[in-house]
């Protein structure tokens, strides 16, 4: 069973292959995702790491909490599944 790691304080220049090549050293790196803005698509400065060996996730947590990357300081830990949202905006059945 794969763990999904967060991490954060990412520079904005940071490639999702830099971010991968950085978590393979754990183990195999099932998928590396940075968060980019809907509307720019510019970089949100956190991403995603799902390393497919559980032990590894907590090694990479470990070693890479506080690392330096791109000539910032990580933040790692273990992802938290997302809340569910409530139901969105939009038209709410208002009278004309």
């Amino acid at each position: 069973m794969s763990k999904k790691l967060f991490v954060g304080s990412l520079s904005f220049q940071t490639t999702e292959q830099e971010l991968r090549q950085a978590f393979e050293k754990f183990g195999e790196v099932e998928e590396a995702k940075i968060i980019t803005d809907r509307e720019t698509g510019r970089p949100r400065g956190f991403g995603f790491v799902t390393l497919t060996d559980p032990q590894a996730a907590d090694r990479a947590i470990n070693e890479m909490n506080g690392a330096d990357l791109g000539g910032r300081a990580l933040s790692v830990n273990e992802a938290r599944e997302r809340a569910p949202r409530e139901g969105g905006g939009g038209f709410r059945g208002r009278n004309r």
